[in-house]
């Protein structure tokens, strides 16, 4: 027996789940939404977001997400704490339980619950944490202008996250656990080409230090050998480039997945492998991983869903 039953469950909250849920309700279609274990996803630990449009000014994260939240609020979409824990898509009405003890019956769902960034995992990230450690160089590297940054990996993200940093801080340092880059050839030549990156190989992070803010990390290089040396690197930014891990792992036994873990939709759609199930945001991009794009994609998700709703009468 289910708790309730909607029309549309939104899995997860984040500008992909808010924006879903305020073109869902406008259109009469009463979603219920489970926020996840991040109410307002990501961008509610970024201090200023200068890039989201309508907003001249900037905003702060929490309260972009915040007004969002408000916005779904006001046009009915029913929100509520909790994560989802299980579910069921093998036939429809799709059923989901919450951590809460909640069991709903949804007609249709659309999953918005994001990607995590993948961190080294030292206690430094997190007190530094919006204060000099971001995992986004797009959504951040417009404070360091001028500045010194480093940028932790050795793939092609982290070429990426160099190379536009590169345009904007007056030195970058690509910190590299390994003695080679595993980016693209390309990508290694345009960083090795670079005047302000220098590439830090066989080195690792062990801490950060600074008062107020980030002031530099702690370093190690060639670790476990005779020439193993500790020093210590001066930098205004510190980001991370390892990876995210999308928040799929409780709907892969019914959902189609990349190797990676991130959802399959089809073309331009949202549509995913099970007919009324629908996939928004960072869950279902790899590529671009941006605010406004995942909103773009919540509002897909929500036409997505009248549409289906429509065609079945």
């Amino acid at each position: 027996m289910s708790d309730i039953k909607t029309r549309c469950l939104i899995i997860g909250s984040g500008p992909a789940g808010y924006t879903a849920a305020i073109y869902t309700s406008r259109a009469n279609i009463a979603p219920l939404m489970i926020e996840g274990y991040q109410p307002g996803g990501q961008l509610t630990t970024t201090t200023e977001v200068e890039n989201f449009p309508g907003h001249p000014a900037g905003i702060t994260g929490p309260q972009l997400m915040e007004d969002l939240r408000k916005q779904a609020l006001r046009f009915g979409a029913d929100i509520r704490p909790g994560f989802v824990k299980e579910v069921d898509f093998s036939q429809r009405p799709f059923l989901a339980k919450t951590d809460t003890g909640l069991s709903i019956e949804a007609s249709t769902v659309i999953i918005c619950t994001g990607a995590s960034a993948r961190y080294l995992g030292l206690e430094d990230e997190k007190k530094y944490s919006g204060l000099g450690v971001s995992a986004c160089a797009t959504c951040d590297g417009f404070f360091y202008r001028g500045k010194k940054v480093a940028v932790v990996g050795g793939g092609d993200t982290a070429c990426e996250e160099a190379l536009y940093l590169s345009n904007l801080a007056a030195e970058v340092y690509l910190i590299v656990r390994k003695d080679h880059l595993r980016a693209s050839k390309v990508m290694q030549a345009r960083v090795l080409d670079k005047n302000n990156i220098k590439v830090l190989f066989n080195t690792t992070t062990e801490g950060l230090y600074g008062e107020e803010y980030l002031e530099g990390a702690h370093l190690v290089e060639k670790v476990g050998t005779a020439e193993e040396k500790h020093y210590d690197l001066p930098v205004d930014g510190f980001f991370l480039a390892i990876g995210h891990t999308p928040n799929t792992e409780v709907f892969r036994p019914f959902i189609e997945c990349d190797h990676t873990g991130y959802i399959k939709v089809k073309g331009e759609t949202t549509i995913t492998n099970i007919p009324g199930v629908f996939a928004a945001g960072d869950v279902a991009d790899p590529m671009y991983r941006q605010a406004i794009t995942a909103a773009g994609m919540g509002c897909k998700a929500a036409l997505d869903v009248e549409r289906f709703l429509a065609e079945e009468g």
